[in-house]
Parts: C-alpha cells; structure tokens; sequence
C-alpha cells in the first residue's frame, strides 16, 4: 500500500510542528535553568515553564502536531509513514539544533541522515 501525496503533505506538516515543538521546549528549559535537577523543587521548574511563553508556543506546536499526525495515522499505512516522519523530524531537530543552540553538525551526523533518508526511501518502495 502507497502513500497518498496528501499523507506526505501532512507528515512533512506533522514533522516541522512537532521538531520546532521541540525545539520550543528544549528553548524554555534552557531558559529557565535546566528542569528536574532537584526532585525536592521540581515544582518550581514545572510552574516556570508553565509561565514560560516559549514553552506555550513548544506546547501549542507539538500538540498541534501531534494532531495532524493522528490524521495521518488514520488513513496512510503506519509502516512507511512513521519512517518519513521520524526521518524528518531527525533532520529538522539536527539543523534546528544548530541554528538555535550553537550545536555542531558533524560529518558523521550528515553521513547518518542521508543513510537513514535512503532506507526509508528504500523501505517505503519496498
């Protein structure tokens, strides 16, 4: 079973609001100092982030996200959707990660994506 052009414009949808989710959340734990390093306050870290504009926003988009993923998962076969999705989201993180928090791209990471995107090119025409 193939994947609709539809299914695809959802998951690259699905994998950009979920990445930049994240991407939102790991910014406001940065921002409010690191989250759970005290269990004893680790309400305080939750009530930060709980005001945290960014957070709000990482919420707001992974959810959102995760949304239309459910609508993808209901109607395109989940064994080549996933994959597409997970490789997406791989590269968006990666390159997003070094945009906003100085994280490297290294040869080795790029080697990586492009194997995993040629698997599941193989694996989805498989």
């Amino acid at each position: 079973m193939a994947i609709s052009t539809q299914g695809i414009i959802l998951i690259v949808i699905a994998a950009t609001m979920m990445s930049f989710g994240s991407l939102g959340l790991k910014g406001a734990i940065e921002a409010i100092g690191g989250f759970g390093g005290n269990i004893s306050t680790i309400h305080k870290d939750i009530f930060a982030l709980m005001i945290n504009p960014i957070f709000i926003v990482g919420i707001i988009l992974y959810g959102a996200g995760t949304l239309v993923w459910m609508r993808v998962i209901s109607t395109e076969p989940l064994s080549i959707g996933y994959p597409i999705l997970m490789s997406m989201a791989f590269a968006t993180i990666t390159f997003g990660a070094a945009v906003f928090f100085k994280e490297a791209i290294t040869m080795p990471k790029i080697i990586g994506m492009i194997i995993i995107v040629v698997g599941v090119v193989i694996a989805s025409n498989g």
